[in-house]
């Protein structure tokens, strides 16, 4: 064991091959109070620096702040002083201000940025699950057939396709309601049609020009369809973030879904980077296509392990379809098929074995926690359940 001389006076340091500890002597009252206040001011200042990128959704500025700064070694007690220490923010020493660096992404248009968020926090140790099952695309059967579909998860493979609004589930219940409400209502004399002939210009309006926003603004105030949003959703942000994609985003907001370019009434923006240079190349290689094909069909997986059977999911066939096209050759109506079975089901049994991980996404979203907290929230149910 070896000794060395420490910068700090009265001060030494022991180190080892693998450990080292540093070793303050208690000084005399009083004589470290400008080292205390130069202590404080250099921190305070930093994190403050950070905290402003954080709220800015500066992805850029925020990275950078963390790469260039090394972690700052908290003083004793001695050296820092009671009231000194109370002020400082939690984070200093203990890091947990760099998870706030995922809810800069959202705003980041490079998302190579994005991933080096992603890269950043793994390498401290803060996610071991992101990409814990990346391979999983090279595992098992690839051939699923509808029967084989059904005998892995106890579900028709009608169960596990999108449904048009109005014919499964809640929107049936619905339609119905408002059916049966005409009816009673023209019955009892109460004509409405004129305004209801109002109501469904509308919608049209809307549908048309509007790409369905204002409806869906009003159906996502409903409950049970609120709740189906948000487990499709945790349901992409869980296999995105197993299978190593970093997840720039998830936008519940119908309004600001429609502001962003997205369709449909949600959405989570995820990216792949092999994927990204490989479309650049003018190819697309089988892992990147069954990983992304995974992504794409977990919302819908996620709804059927929740509820028996999916009814979202339209806009994520379409993106699907949209990708089948790049290949080369181009895949067959039966291989797409047989592609897209295979997803879900890969999906579906992997959200089945970390329910948990996809309960507390989900309660996370619900509760309109921030991207970095629903990361937390997946990564403490992942270890809990090892």
């Amino acid at each position: 064991m070896a000794v060395s001389a420490s910068p700090f006076p009265k001060t030494f340091l022991l180190s080892h091959e693998k450990f080292s500890f540093l070793f303050p002597q208690t000084p005399p009252q009083g004589k470290f109070k400008p080292l205390r206040t130069k202590y404080l001011a250099r921190a305070l200042k930093e994190w403050q620096e950070y905290e402003d990128a954080v709220k800015r959704k500066d992805l850029a500025r925020a990275l950078r702040f963390l790469n260039d700064n090394n972690p700052i070694e908290p003083l004793s007690d001695s050296l820092m002083g009671e009231s000194n220490r109370a002020r400082l923010p939690e984070f200093v020493g203990g890091f947990d201000r760099d998870w706030e660096v995922l809810d800069t992404c959202l705003n980041a248009d490079d998302l190579k940025l994005v991933a080096s968020a992603y890269k950043f926090l793994q390498n401290r140790g803060f996610l071991p699950s992101f990409g814990k099952f990346s391979r999983i695309v090279l595992e098992g059967p690839r051939d699923v057939t509808p029967t084989v579909l059904k005998s892995s998860t106890g579900l028709e493979a009608s169960k596990l396709s999108p449904k048009k609004w109005g014919v499964s589930g809640s929107s049936r219940v619905a339609l119905v309601a408002f059916l049966g409400g005409t009816s009673f209502l023209l019955s009892q004399g109460i004509d409405i049609r004129p305004n209801l002939a109002v109501v469904l210009g509308l919608a049209l309006v809307d549908a048309i020009f509007l790409g369905g926003v204002c409806l869906a603004q009003i159906s996502s105030y409903w409950p049970p369809y609120k709740r189906r949003i948000l487990v499709h959703e945790a349901g992409h942000l869980l296999i995105a973030y197993l299978m190593g994609c970093p997840i720039r985003g998830v936008i519940l907001d119908p309004i600001v879904a429609m502001q962003m370019g997205i369709q449909g009434q949600a959405g989570t923006q995820f990216w792949d980077e092999k994927m990204n240079n490989e479309l650049a190349e003018g190819r697309l290689s089988g892992t990147a296509f069954d990983r992304y094909s995974m992504v794409l069909f977990a919302g819908i997986a996620a709804e059927a392990l929740i509820y028996g059977e999916a009814e979202g999911g339209e806009n994520d066939e379409n993106l699907f379809r949209s990708i089948c096209v790049l290949l080369q050759p181009p895949l067959s109506i039966a291989q797409m098929s047989n592609q897209a079975r295979w997803a879900v089901l890969q999906s579906y049994n992997l959200l089945k074995w970390h329910k948990h991980a996809h309960l507390e996404a989900v309660k996370a979203l619900e509760s309109g926690s921030s991207l970095s907290v629903v990361i937390r929230r997946i990564e403490e149910a992942m270890s809990s359940s090892t």
